[in-house]
């Protein structure tokens, strides 16, 4: 007798080449019926007798495309129909959607043998793709996810393409941006001024520009990149003076792993993450004696690389070049270009050729940047091909927006039990990139279809994103402190629930009391915290200032350690900050004029950094703390450290740590030793607290967040340091430990604060 079921299947299922895998799987097991994308996913009849329909059901999820990610399957025994045939019917409009959009993805390894071989007619198309890789999420208007609704519109399939995109049994069926040099999009070199050169072979042109030291703005997948040959000093210094970033390090595309491992060090899982699907940039150590241009990666032990991850990057890479620097396509601060014409307005003045293509860029997405510590893949930056797959919840909530913090922004959108984290949207402090915020909001709210009943923004007043959410009368708003959402985000991350005790370290965050969080340890659930210990207070001499200037804070620490005696002495550490310089920030903070109070371990590192000779001033975020864990010399000393006790706070003492390290440099201490036993300080510190509060609290869940954990020697020995205390400790991994996590977070409080 013949059975029929219905099967509705949700997660990453279109646009990967889940139909014609399922009509290749009914007709082998010799099944009946029709497969249909939905905007919930997918749907499926099957009939066929029972033997044929288990084994069909237990190999569908084994056997899946690549790019499927399955994330539930629900089946319905029905009356049987008598079909006669299994076909692939047409996509359903319907009024809920749930259907996930894949990210985009790297070129596959069937693409890459026809993108290189001369009888096959794709033969170096810079476009090639299948419905195992190419672009997806930067390409999508709307779902379900077919060609009308993406960039690929406008391009009419010639006979040969639309024979492949129509048949189930081709690899290229229903691949949406499926062309041809025929049919698709095409590629041109221009000059500065965004003129056509009309260039017939314009890659291999741009390559010989590129080697002669020219910079080239080459349009990619989620925007456009600045390249110079790396091996290029002086085009890679001129690269750094037209774009205005001074030392920020650049990132490095080569051809191979094995062109990677001539001026880097990569371990296995390092390997792993450079060649899996998505392609990040990921942070290794340079190999001693390496022929990179100095000017990449100045005053730093590591490189940010990756390899090539669509046709037209192989194409490039494919002339000889040990590796392009290929940083992003804008001037400092401002968000990425993605539009042929703006790109000549934003880049004109640094690029000299522009090397084009006319598929739009509907959504820009930078590259991803992720490091190895403790064995596990960590995110420091997510973007391109890991958004927009959500962060699965331990139970469904409201939906909800969150707009995040000021640095390294990034929006969140709540749905059932799913999270999804936007991309990479850069540091809110001007129009462009908050207009991208917007423009990133409309867009995962439409092919989302999520509804919010809550705009969750930071704490912080003066944030543009909090300007934003007070200044819009659809939503009601609500207010989240920086640090609770570090907590809660890592928290969502990984499933739990119920109070856990998180230590929370960074830069800048406003506090409930008006003064500048930062090494903060809070007793938090997903509403409310309470903050159990912190940093004792410093002042900021300047302000903003001090965080561009980490020999300010060096002053206020020995100023708070010391008192203004101290700058009285004829001591070397302090002769080039300049005594009248000194002075006036003394008075400043005496005063309290425009030196607002900080707890923050971020502005302790600086402070660190400048007093031992590693950097007085910065040219990038997190530069001074960056360069003090490089430099450090691992060692078991540490310095006393004192755990006072403020009402039922516990008060951690930055000015006794800092007075002992002032000793040390006075001295003649080495800054690697020192930089060695400030770290071991830290850890040993944080250690002893987190017990004590533990203990104090009943809590046995110790949850870390914040920037200070991209520092991989604090992170590894303070989780291996609690852990052997018998703690369990939890540490992000799918998203970023900086302030790239806050929108998750005060979305999870959101949801939480509707719910209750």
């Amino acid at each position: 007798m013949a059975q029929r079921l219905r099967v509705h299947i949700q997660g990453i299922v279109q646009g990967v080449g889940f139909r014609p895998f399922i009509y290749q799987l009914a007709h082998r097991h010799r099944l009946n019926g029709y497969v249909a994308n939905t905007p919930k996913g997918v749907e499926l009849e099957v009939e066929g007798g029972r033997d044929a329909l288990h084994h069909f059901l237990e190999e569908l999820p084994e056997s899946a495309p690549p790019l499927a990610n399955i994330t539930q399957i629900e089946t319905e025994e029905l009356p049987a129909a008598a079909y006669s045939t299994f076909e692939i019917k047409a996509s359903q409009e319907g009024e809920e959607r749930a259907a996930l959009i894949s990210p985009d993805t790297t070129t596959c390894s069937d693409c890459l043998r026809e993108l290189f071989d001369p009888q096959d007619r794709r033969h170096l198309y810079p476009f090639i793709n299948c419905t195992n890789c190419g672009p997806r999420y930067t390409i999508i208007n709307d779902i379900p996810y077919d060609r009308p609704k993406t960039s690929m519109a406008v391009f009419t399939m010639c006979d040969d393409c639309a024979r492949e995109y129509h048949d189930p049994l081709d690899r290229r069926f229903h691949a949406q941006p499926n062309g041809c040099w025929s049919c698709g999009p095409r590629v041109w070199l221009a000059d500065s001024k965004g003129e056509d050169l009309k260039i017939s072979e314009p890659i291999s042109e741009a390559a010989k520009h590129l080697s002669h030291g020219a910079i080239v703005a080459v349009k990619g997948l989620g925007g456009f990149h600045l390249a110079v040959d790396a091996s290029q000093n002086e085009a890679v210094k001129r690269l750094r003076s037209r774009k205005g970033r001074e030392e920020k390090p650049l990132a490095l595309m080569s051809s191979s792993l094995e062109q990677i491992e001539r001026y880097a060090l990569v371990k296995d899982e390092e390997r792993r993450l450079l060649t899996c699907a998505q392609r990040p940039i990921v942070i290794v150590p340079k190999r001693p004696g390496n022929t990179i241009a100095p000017e990449v990666a100045p005053r730093n032990r590591y490189f940010g690389v990756m390899l090539p991850y669509t046709p037209l990057h192989y194409l490039l890479l494919s002339h000889p070049f040990l590796a392009l620097v290929m940083t992003s396509g804008n001037i400092s601060e401002e968000p990425i270009a993605i539009d042929n014409l703006e790109s000549v307005e934003r880049l004109g003045q640094i690029a000299d050729y522009f090397l084009f293509h006319d598929r739009d860029i509907l959504l820009r997405s930078d590259d991803s940047i992720l490091r190895v510590a403790r064995g596990r893949p960590r995110q420091i930056r997510r973007s391109r091909g890991y958004v927009p797959v959500p962060v699965f919840l331990r139970k469904p909530v409201a939906e909800v927006l969150a707009l995040g913090g000021e640095l390294k922004g990034t929006i969140c959108l709540t749905k059932e039990n799913r999270a999804f984290v936007g991309q990479h949207l850069g540091d809110l402090e001007n129009l462009e990139t908050l207009e991208f915020l917007e423009l990133t909001v409309r867009h995962l709210r439409r092919i989302l279809e999520v509804n919010p009943r809550l705009l969750v923004h930071d704490l912080h007043p003066d944030y543009l994103t909090t300007q934003v959410a007070l200044a819009q009368d659809e939503l009601p708003t609500l207010a989240v402190q920086h640090h609770h959402a570090h907590v809660v985000s890592c928290m969502a991350e990984h499933g739990l629930e119920d109070k856990v005790l998180g230590l929370a370290l960074d830069g800048t965050g406003y506090g409930d009391d008006g003064c500048i969080w930062g090494g903060e340890i809070l007793v938090a659930d997903e509403r409310n915290y309470e903050r159990v210990a912190h940093f004792d207070y410093v002042p900021m001499p300047g302000g903003e200032k001090a965080i561009k200037e980490p020999w300010r804070m060096a002053v206020a620490y020995l100023w708070a350690g010391f008192g203004e005696e101290i700058f009285q002495k004829d001591l070397p550490v302090l002769q080039s900050w300049g005594r009248d310089q000194i002075t006036v920030l003394i008075q400043m903070m005496r005063r309290g004029f425009n030196s607002p109070l900080t707890s923050s371990c971020g502005r302790l590192f600086d402070a660190v950094a400048a007093l031992i000779g590693v950097r007085d001033r910065i040219a990038y975020e997190g530069q001074a703390a960056i360069e003090l864990e490089q430099c450090m010399e691992p060692t078991t000393d540490k310095y006393h450290y004192e755990l006072g006790e403020v009402g039922d706070r516990l008060l951690l003492s930055p000015t006794a740590i800092f007075a002992q390290v002032f000793d040390d440099v006075v001295s003649g201490v080495a800054p690697e030793l020192v930089s060695g036993k400030f770290h071991q300080t830290l850890i040993t510190m944080f250690a002893d607290a987190c017990l004590q509060l533990c203990k104090l609290h009943g809590l046995n869940r110790v949850v870390c967040s914040g920037g200070v954990f991209q520092n991989v020697f604090l992170l590894e020995n303070l989780e291996d340091r609690l852990g052997a205390s018998g703690l369990e400790v939890y540490t992000p991994q799918l998203i970023p430990a900086n302030d790239g996590c806050i929108s998750l977070g005060q979305a999870i409080v959101g949801a939480a604060t509707l719910e209750e």
